[in-house]
């Protein structure tokens, strides 16, 4: 077992939660900034080359949710493998994840082949959204294989302790989109000009250097697990694990996809500018979760390692220094965002139309932002510890059982300023709902409420 690995169970918890997500926490904000000034170059077009954008994340999300949700899965068993000194295990279950990226990229073909048009058709009937939406979607589907292989990689190498490798796949590739964004989009040089076509060119470019990069750092010799070519095939033993704790996180972004899809159609009742607005708020939630995501990446492979090595104290440890963290970064940003809403409009060239809008629904959905950053911690705490069902019922919950009905209730009252509390209400509802199912599974593994996280 390497030193990257080991000091996932030796290492001081502070220390040790720091090293593992700092750099995740970089590489996802690089991540993030390149989705919103992906958005920020889009809206110079048009508005409605905004909202062919802003239809198309419902999509992009389920692309996400099936990478994430496999590297997830793939990451707590090899963690938790190693953990236990199973390393010829852990190995089949990396290669097994890799040969799932293969079969999914082969899927996303033929949607963006068959299936594109027809997802815009149904939403709206405003051509120039639907010419810009499927040529935007249609690359992003057919050469979908950087992003299913760079979610799996880049986390297979947080599940070896080499988190800083992780970090620096990603930022290739969100360096790569940022440079190459207003280049291809504007016809900046020797590059033509490309519109929303270019924005779409540029995103899968980048992922595929991503997904280079981590292939690159896997296929060092001494590395605990390796991607090697002749061990990349189904292994029962493998994907059945992989698919059961790694399923709820796909259903958990996924759910986003679907989330993001119902709420298009309820604001599409009042207008195409608040989509636009709803995209340009997903954008920028999913920017200030990215320190969230990151530490639960590092806290995923900590976590499994010590569940799986049986050092309950560290595991409780590493949850409630976690939840502490996450709520202080939130209640910074929710301060930050409720004092500009208009200046972070304006980034995406907002007309008085948009800010109008815009400026309520900003104000309204950042206080959700603390709750939300709670319910991520414990979801993904209740992976690592393999009670995926609580994180697939929690996710349920959060993105489709609370904040779609809320919000189509409050659109009945015909006012659009009302249907934005369905996102603080929504987050608040599956917060609690968190802290009563993290009860039940600490009394399950023998924790102590009085030493639990963030009572």
């Amino acid at each position: 077992m390497n030193a990257g690995n080991d000091k996932l169970g030796t290492m001081p918890i502070g220390r040790l939660l720091i090293s593992m997500s700092i750099p995740m926490m970089i590489s996802f904000f690089i991540q993030a900034l390149y989705n919103i000034v992906d958005s920020m170059f889009v809206a110079r077009i048009s508005e409605d080359a905004l909202t062919a954008v802003s239809i198309a994340f419902p999509m992009q999300q389920l692309i996400t949710a099936i990478g994430v949700g496999t590297g997830v899965g793939a990451t707590a068993l090899v963690s938790r493998y190693t953990g236990q000194g199973d390393v010829p295990r852990a190995q089949r279950t990396a290669n097994a994840a890799v040969f799932l990226c293969i079969c999914y990229t082969a899927v996303f073909v033929l949607v963006g082949i068959f299936a594109v048009k027809p997802f815009y058709t149904i939403q709206t009937d405003v051509a120039p959204i639907v010419e810009d939406g499927i040529r935007y979607l249609r690359i992003i589907c057919i050469v979908s294989a950087g992003a299913f292989f760079g979610n799996v990689l880049e986390k297979l190498l947080v599940a070896t302790g080499n988190s800083l490798q992780s970090m620096l796949s990603q930022a290739a590739g969100a360096v790569f989109n940022i440079v190459f964004d207003p280049l291809l989009i504007f016809g900046i040089g020797p590059f033509p000009k490309m519109g929303v076509t270019g924005a779409a060119v540029a995103t899968v470019a980048g992922q595929i250097v991503a997904a280079l990069t981590a292939l690159m750092f896997l296929s060092r010799k001494g590395k605990v697990v390796r991607i090697r070519a002749s061990e990349i095939r189904p292994s029962r033993d493998a994907l059945i694990p992989i698919f059961k704790i790694g399923v709820p996180s796909m259903i958990t972004v996924g759910l986003s996809s679907a989330m993001s899809f119902g709420m298009n159609q309820i604001l599409l009742g009042f207008s195409t500018t608040a989509t636009a607005v709803f995209g340009i708020w997903i954008k920028l939630q999913n920017f200030s979760y990215m320190p969230i995501y990151g530490m639960n990446n590092g806290t995923l492979a900590i976590i499994s390692y010590n569940y799986g090595a049986r050092r309950l104290d560290r595991v409780r440890s590493v949850i409630s220094l976690a939840m502490k963290a996450a709520i202080v970064l939130m209640l910074v940003l929710l301060a930050v965002f409720e004092s500009i809403p208009g200046a972070l409009l304006s980034l995406f060239n907002a007309s008085e139309n948009m800010l109008t809008i815009g400026i309520t629904a900003l104000r309204i959905a950042v206080v959700s932002l603390p709750f939300g950053a709670i319910t991520l911690i414990f979801s993904s705490s209740f992976q690592a510890l393999g009670r995926s069902l609580f994180t697939l019922i929690l996710s349920l919950c959060r993105q489709v059982f609370f904040i779609i009905p809320i919000a189509w209730l409050l659109s009945l009252s015909g006012r659009l300023g009302l249907i934005w509390l369905a996102i603080p209400a929504a987050e608040a509802g599956s917060a609690l709902l968190g802290a009563l199912l993290r009860r039940k599974v600490y009394r399950g593994l023998g924790i102590r409420r009085h030493d639990a996280a963030a009572e």
